[in-house]
């Protein structure tokens, strides 16, 4: 259940948009376990000045997930290879073109309602 801010470039179709994040869930599902209803996705549009990835200047994809901590260094690295695997057959973005971040946390960082930390009670 990782908190997946996902950058895109502005002005994409609703289509293109429903591929990432497809493309991006069912990446986080295979290779790292997450069950297939623990999906918590933004996605930001941003102009193309606003979204700098280095020098490239064709389509990109920027993101960051958030998770508890424990998932090995294999699962992460096959989560990178199948989200660019994903995201170059549907929308068609070139693998070098996307960036992932992931940062860990703990059981206590989050909560999900009710201001109370689910994972702890």
């Amino acid at each position: 259940m990782p908190l997946v801010n996902i950058s895109i470039l502005k002005g994409k179709s609703q289509q293109y948009i429903k591929a990432i994040a497809d493309g991006v869930n069912a990446a986080v599902i295979e290779t790292m376990g997450f069950p297939d209803d623990d999906r918590y996705q933004i996605i930001h549009e941003i102009e193309p000045h606003c979204l700098q990835f280095q020098e490239r200047t064709e389509d990109r994809v920027m993101m960051h997930l958030v998770m508890r901590a424990g998932r090995s260094n294999k699962s992460k690295q096959a989560f990178y290879a199948k989200v660019v695997e994903n995201l170059a057959t549907d929308p068609g973005i070139d693998p070098a073109n996307v960036l992932i971040t992931i940062t860990e946390n703990h059981d206590i960082d989050w909560s999900f309602r009710d201001g109370v930390a689910q994972f702890v009670i």
